[in-house]
This record gives structure tokens, sequence and C-alpha cells, in this order.
């Protein structure tokens, strides 16, 4: 497949490699930094690598001769209109007129990549790329030959050709502590608030040991046998008077303990971050709802780092599971969609397909979804039509671990997560799984029409048709009008939890009736198996949204993350029990320090907030058309920001008027007045008892009179 351009002098030049590479050959870099107590802790499932020798290629049609600079990543082999020039030229002239440029390039160390400057000629996104396998791996799993596939070059924002992809870093910033304090042999060092980064040592002097207990807690820190992570660091005295550990790590404490023989004045750090921008924001009349959000925002900022990871003390790893919450938090704070993209990839890894990512059953499925979310939000056909081939390989996977049913069952090598819950029954054909496969297979649908191949789309439509209505029949109990969790040996058990239940009123699976059965039977109903994790409260919490119960949901995230302000968190948890007090907040997997108290998941009020309060979503891809639906859930006012791909939607709502700015794309505004509103731009017209809408049309700032019910 060739591809020629328009020549463009002002466009900018970029590092680009082959699609996925670089985000597989960083996630692999970052993932290994898990350490318990120095121990190397590397993830459980299966590592890909980079394509060692890939080929660049580009049209290029120039009026006239262009000096070209030339920079990569491995050693190369360039031609010009299938002539090969020979060296390894850093710049060459390419004269007036239409060109074919291609080059091969080599490298094992880290990946093949390649800077091209010229006035006419750059490497940006025209350009195409191949691994040279002639090979595809078709819907069964046989390998079937083809021609070369070319694909899409991959890039991120490396602009400058010092810039190297392979030399990427997160950016520091130098932290002091806020107080510091003798402890029996040493000192305890506290940075006020959890945080992530490299201890920097003051004056340091002599030779000996230095060891480094680190702690998100005070008692983890103080606990030397205990706590999770350490350092023991060695000096000859040779060393810089002004330290820096090369090991980045997560933690709020860091006891200090040094020989005799090893002095210093003081510890601080360089925080470590990804540079985002803070595009979201919400306030409220209540305070304590205020400090939520902004501690949610923090904990989603400490775990977005090279990638979306669950928490930063302990894993350090990619859960596609976690990831998926991220994307949706990220929507409504940073909408930084590179982010998304290499966190999707890095999960996804490469062919053959072996195995679950991250061997977990449901974790596949919310890749899938998470495409899907991508789509609708971003509006970004690109990505999947890159990367549609290893869409569907991974979900023939899928379909292949089906039963004689035409369910999901867990086989051997499949982990079948849902949630940690005591006494939840994960074996059998368990609904949630099910109905998370319907989910995926009408992402695959969608997927499949964007990629233009129609006999794809309409295959994965009717699977995803079918096995919803199979799930119905065998699951759905008509008496209790509720979903049933379980099926074994072709016997329906008698249990009903939360999980199929509340996924399928925001999937929106089920009728008004149904929705109103599952609510009060299940999601308010105390004797089903409750939920502990930040993890699934998200998805319970929106349930509850989604069915207009925003004033009892926010009594529920304050008592549940409220709870976790008043137990002296500055980031959310990774589980919250209220019932539990003291260290036993701190005990997880049968180990006293084992609990994150940085995780990903604990930030979703973030996305509560902007879906349900805010109540801004898109209802077209990209906001080419979205929905404005504020709902103060008894507060006396609110207001902020939802990001969007082109600008942002203002809002300010109280009990008696609502002010909207949007950028682009087409709103509807949706307003629950006791009598009709008044605005001054715009036609306000009935959509029911007690509703009303006005079209939002960009860059206008509308201000609404209305009484809230």
């Amino acid at each position: 497949m060739d591809k020629s351009f328009l020549p463009n002098a002002a466009s900018v030049s970029t590092w680009i490699w082959y699609p996925g590479d670089y985000e597989i050959w960083l996630s692999n870099k970052m993932q290994v930094r898990r350490t318990e107590r120095e121990a190397v802790f590397p993830p459980l499932w299966r590592y890909y690598s980079p394509y060692p020798l890939v080929t660049f290629q580009t049209e290029v049609d120039i009026p006239e001769a262009d000096d070209v600079k030339i920079y990569s990543e491995g050693s190369f082999q360039l031609l010009v209109n299938d002539v090969q020039i020979y060296g390894q030229p850093k710049s060459i002239k390419i004269p007036a007129g239409k060109h074919k440029i291609a080059l091969k390039v080599y490298n094992q160390e880290v990946l093949p990549a390649i800077y091209i400057d010229g006035k006419y000629v750059k490497s940006n996104s025209s350009w195409i790329v191949t691994n040279e396998d002639k090979l595809w791996i078709d819907e069964t799993g046989k390998a079937q030959q083809s021609g070369t596939p070319w694909m899409p070059v991959g890039s991120w924002n490396f602009d400058a050709p010092e810039n190297k992809p392979s030399e990427f870093k997160l950016t520091t910033e130098p932290w002091n502590a806020v107080k510091t304090e003798k402890v029996g042999a040493g000192e305890l060092v506290d940075f006020g608030k959890e945080t992530f980064g490299y201890i920097q040592i003051h004056g340091l002097k002599g030779k000996g040991k230095l060891a480094l207990y680190y702690g998100e807690s005070r008692e983890e820190a103080l606990d030397t046998d205990k706590c999770e992570t350490l350092d023991y660091l060695y000096f000859d005295g040779s060393q810089q008077e002004t330290y820096i550990h090369n090991k980045s790590k997560a933690f709020r404490y860091v006891q200090v303990q040094a020989d005799a023989t090893v002095q210093y004045d003081a510890i601080s750090m360089l925080y470590e971050y990804l540079p985002l921008n803070y595009r979201g924001k919400f306030k409220s009349s209540d305070d304590l709802l205020n400090n939520i959000w902004d501690v949610s925002a923090y904990t989603m900022h400490l775990t977005t780092r090279e990638f979306f990871i669950d928490g930063i003390k302990r894993d350090r790893w990619i859960w596609s599971g976690d990831a998926y919450q991220s994307y949706l938090m990220n929507y409504y704070l940073f909408f930084d969609s590179p982010s998304v993209e290499r966190t999707l990839l890095a999960l996804r890894g490469k062919e053959p397909v072996t195995a679950h990512i991250n061997i977990i059953m449901d974790y596949s499925l919310y890749w899938f979804v998470g495409i899907y979310d991508y789509y609708l939000y971003t509006g970004d056909t690109k990505f999947i039509k890159t990367f549609y081939q290893r869409m569907k390989t991974l979900m023939e996977y899928c379909l292949g671990r089906r039963n004689k049913n035409g369910f999901l069952e867990p086989l051997e090598g499949d982990w079948v997560f849902i949630d940690w819950a005591d006494g939840l029954p994960k074996t059998g054909e368990v609904s949630f799984e099910q109905m998370l496969l319907v989910r995926s297979l009408e992402a695959m649908a969608v997927s499949a029409e964007i990629a233009s191949e129609t006999e794809d789309q309409k295959r994965y439509q009717k699977l995803a048709n079918d096995l919803k209505t199979n799930l119905f029949d065998v699951f759905w109990d008509e008496k209790e009008n509720v979903m049933k969790h379980q099926r074994i040996d072709g016997k329906i058990q008698d249990m009903v939890t939360r999980y199929a239940n509340m996924f399928g009123i925001f999937f929106n699976y089920f009728d008004e009736e149904q929705k109103q059965s599952v609510k009060n039977k299940v999601l308010l109903n105390d004797a089903i198996l409750q939920i502990t994790t930040p993890y699934m409260r998200f998805y319970e919490l929106e349930a509850l949204c989604a069915m207009g119960e925003q004033k009892f949901v926010l009594d529920e995230i304050r008592d549940y993350w409220g709870g976790m302000l008043a137990n002296d968190a500055t980031s959310f948890w990774e589980k919250y029990d209220p019932k539990q007090s003291g260290k036993d907040h701190l005990e997880m997997y049968g180990r006293p320090y084992g609990k994150s108290l940085c995780h990903a998941w604990g930030a979703s009020p973030i996305y509560l907030f902007g879906k349900y309060y805010l109540g801004v979503k898109p209802t077209k891809p990209g906001y080419a058309e979205y929905e404005i639906k504020p709902n103060l859930g008894g507060l006396q006012w609110i207001e902020g920001k939802v990001p969007t791909p082109n600008g942002n939607v203002s809002l300010y709502c109280s009990t008696n008027e609502i002010k909207v700015k949007a950028s682009k794309g087409m709103g509807t505004l949706i307003i629950n007045s006791k009598s009709k509103p008044t605005s001054n731009y715009g036609n306000i017209t009935i959509l029911g008892k007690h509703q009303y809408q006005l079209e939002i049309q960009p860059n206008t700032p509308y201000h609404i009179n209305y009484k809230a019910l």
C-alpha cells in the first residue's frame, strides 16, 4: 500500500516507529520496576518485544530541492526511488519532483525509529511502515500468505531530533519534606501526602550503609521488618554531596537509618509525574465533596504515568480492569487521548494470542469496551482502523474459550476476577462475564464497520444479539425480576449479586421495569453481597446515578470517600472497609501493609461528578453531539468544566439558574423544572412532564432561569 501526500513546509517532524512497538517497549521497561524489599517482582503475564527490523516509506512531490537531515535509532538502509544510497548519511539532498523514500532500520536494543527533517520531507503521520511479515492470522487462528502489510506509523510527542523515544523520562520537580523527627536509630521524614519520586540526600559524606524504609503510612515506614519497599545504599566516600537515588518509589514517609560513619544534612525528593493539564473541574456548595474531587484528581494524576497503572506503591503494572476505569476518569479530568492509546496498545501486545490480557477473562473484555468508549469520547477512527486485526484475533481467542452453550466459562489458565469480595463464587457460567462479552461483541461490530469489514460487522452483531438473548433466557429470573449470578452444570444457582445487575443498567440492557426492580431488589438491598472496593463501587454508584439516585449517591460518596479522608487519606485506597480501624486499614493479601493507599480505581468521583452531576456526556462520537443534564443531588449549586476533543463544556447550576457555554459540537441541555424555564438565547421546548430541553450552540453563553424540582 503506497501513500502520497501533499508537501507542507509548515508541518512538524516527529520520531516515528512501528505502531504499538514503542508502547510495548516502554511498558516492558516500566513494569519490571516493581520491587518488594529489594527483590524484583515482574508481571504475571507474557511479555512482547518490538520488531527489530522495520521498513519506513513515504512518497513525496516537492516543488524544489530539499536538504533532508536523517536521524535514526538503529542502523539503516536508505533507498530513494528504489536505489540504495550507501553508507549511513546524516543528510541527503532530494531533488524537486516525485520520489519514493524508504529506510529499513535495525535496532535490537530498543526499537527502530527515525526522525527525518527537511523543508518538505518530514517524518510524520503520512509515512507508512512494515515489519515485512507476509503472514496474516485469520479468524480461525491459522496463518495465511499475503502481500507485505503496510501500516500507518506510530508516534507521540517526540518532536525534536535530540528528544529520542528511547530516552523518555517523566518530569521531575523538587519537593521538600514538611516534617522530620528523630525515631529510634534514625529519623522519620514526612512529605505531608502520598507522593512518588526519587529521594535526594543533601550534604552526604562518609563511607558505609544508609537504609531507606518507605511507607504510605507512618506505621509502614517505621516497621523495618515488614515495610513493602526499602533500599539499602552503600557509599565509598566518592559520592556527590547531593546524592539522588536512581530508583523512584511511592511513599509519604521515609525512615532513614545511617551508619555512624555516614553523615547527611537533609532529605528531600524529586517528585516524578506526567505533565498533564487538569482540564476538568468540579466545585459545589459542599466542601467535603470538593475535597473528595481534589484528592481524586491527585490520585488519578499519581497513577497516570507512562501508562495508566493500578497503584503506585505495590504493583505499578498495567491492569486492564483498572485501566478501563482510568480511561473514563481521564475523559473528565485530562482528556489525554495518547495515554489511553498507549495503555490499550501495551495491554494488547502482539500476535499470537495465547492467553487473556493479564490472564484474566474479564480483563480481556474490558479492553474491547475501552475501545468502544474511546471512539465515543474522541471520535478517533484511525486507532481502530490501524489495530482492527489485533482486536479481531483477541476476540476470536475469547470466542474460542466458550463452552458448548456459547457462554464463557473459565478454562485452564483463565483467572475470573470480577472483584475482591469474600464469598463471591466465580466458577461455571457467570452472568457478569457473559454481559461483558455482549458489550465486547458490540464494540467489535462498531469497529468492524469503521474498518470497512462488512462481513465481520454482520457476524459480530449477530453474535452479540444471540448472546444477549441467551443471557436473558438463562439468567434473568422472571419471577424475582432480577438477574441470577451463576449456572453450574446446567443448573441455575440461587444467588443474586450486584455485578451483572448493575452493569445491565448503564449498558441499557434492561427495560424501565427491570431497572426499577434491580435498583430496589439488588442495589438498595443490604442483604445482597456488599461491595467493599472502590473498583466495583464505581459501577454500583454509576448504576444508581443512571437511575436518578444522585442524592443517595452523594451520601454514599460522603460516607465512603469521606471515610477515607477521615482516616488521614491523602490519596484514595485500593479498598476501604468502614468497619475496620487503625492498622487494619493497611492490611491486604495477608500482609500488614499490602494494601495500596493510592489506587487508580479510588478516583471514580471524577467520572461520577462530571457525567452525572454536571451531567455531560457525548451522544455521538467525539462530542459531535452531546447531552448536558445537570443534577444537583440536593446541593445548592455546582459548577465545573468537562473537557472534549476540541474544547470544554462549562456549566454552573444552582436551584434557580443554569449557565452553559460550550466550545464545539451541538449540545442538548435537559432541564428539570417546576415551570417552563427562560433563556437569553434559543428556544426552550417541552420534553415531558416538568422536563424541558434547549439546543446549545457553540461559543454561546447561555443563562437559563428555572425552578428546581
